[in-house]
């Protein structure tokens, strides 16, 4: 991965609200399309996709639609051949998918898992799974995780195409569950792992729910509040807790032991993310303005400093590096979204 010799390049994006939930779509034909969501504390949020003209050099609003309270997830469908529908997931108060044209941004799906009460608790965390877009996973306050089947059907006059249906719902942790992302280990369809407030990270397998292996608890008991798995190794993961400064790397096959702990920033971390391409670099973003991007291919000896530093005009609330083009990161701060040439 070559960091050094490049132009800095970077472009920006303002939204008119706070960003929060932001992320690369993975389509080929829509290369530096992302799609925002506002954090707005009331009930009226809004949902951008935004796309970079590449002759303006411009970021341009290409779509906004409405959205009940704050997404605090978005992802596109892990398509990265473009043969299913263009769809985009959120998580807020229920998962909902959307299709995406053109003209407009509809409402393909809302899944709702709480039948029979008027109360739902809201998700925290959701994650679609690259093997099979069929299947996805949402984690909620209530302690639990679910794990939706999506049916795509044919095309009939104006019926959505997309259904959704409960494949399982499980006990996840203690308290209430932060985050889930499904591992690439063992066919990349049926091993998730979750982390939440009880501090611990949890991992799963479809086909053996009966119970659960835990591969790390915060020393202090801390909630743990994202984890993120290594996109080419899936034996490591990474953990970072509520308020804290750093972010532990774990191993699978050595549960409970961090095998490095990256520690530079001076503010608390809000966002981690690993290299599409490499299993040796991680980027990680926080309130003190900085992303960070790390090569921790000397574990298990200590890793000091970054290898990368970026400084925002704000404290970054979210980092995602685009899984379908290497070479770029997107940050959101404030009301700004940046995409960072690496």
């Amino acid at each position: 991965m070559s960091l050094h010799g490049k132009r800095k390049e970077i472009y920006k994006y303002e939204a008119p609200w706070t960003v929060y939930a932001m992320n690369w779509t993975v389509r080929p034909d829509k290369r530096f399309r992302l799609a925002l969501g506002s954090f707005v504390e009331e009930y009226n949020n809004k949902v951008q996709l935004v796309g970079l003209e590449e002759e303006s050099s411009e970021f341009v609003c290409r779509n906004t639609f409405d959205h009940p309270y704050p997404t605090t997830k978005i992802m596109w469908i892990p398509d990265t051949k473009g043969v299913y529908p263009d769809l985009l997931a959120t998580s807020g108060d229920y998962l909902r998918i959307w299709r995406v044209s053109d003209t407009e941004t509809r409402l393909e799906c809302l899944l709702n898992n709480n039948k029979n009460s008027d109360f739902c608790a809201p998700l925290t965390s959701f994650d679609w799974n690259e093997v099979d877009p069929n299947l996805l996973g949402t984690s909620s306050i209530d302690t639990t995780c679910t794990i939706w089947g999506l049916e795509t059907g044919q095309v009939l006059g104006r019926v959505n195409l997309v259904s959704g249906h409960v494949k399982t719902q499980l006990i996840a942790h203690d308290k209430e569950v932060y985050d889930i992302a499904f591992s690439r280990a063992g066919g990349g369809r049926d091993m998730f792992a979750s982390v939440g407030a009880d501090g611990s990270v949890r991992m799963f397998d479809l086909r053996h729910l009966e119970h659960s292996t835990i591969i790390y608890e915060d020393p202090q008991h801390h909630p743990l509040l994202r984890l993120c798995w290594n996109k080419q190794d899936p034996n490591y993961l990474a953990t970072m807790a509520m308020d804290g400064m750093e972010v532990v790397i774990l191993d699978v096959r050595v549960p409970c032991t961090p095998v490095a702990r990256l520690n530079n920033h001076r503010a608390c971390v809000n966002g981690i993310a690993w290299a599409p391409h490499s299993s040796c670099h991680i980027c990680t973003a926080a309130d003190d303005h900085q992303a960070l991007i790390w090569d921790i291919q000397q574990m298990p000896r200590a890793i000091e400093d970054p290898i990368l530093a970026y400084t925002a005009e704000g404290e970054i609330n979210n980092v995602q590096w685009a899984s379908t083009q290497p070479d770029w990161i997107a940050i959101c701060y404030n009301n700004c979204l940046e995409i960072l040439r690496v």
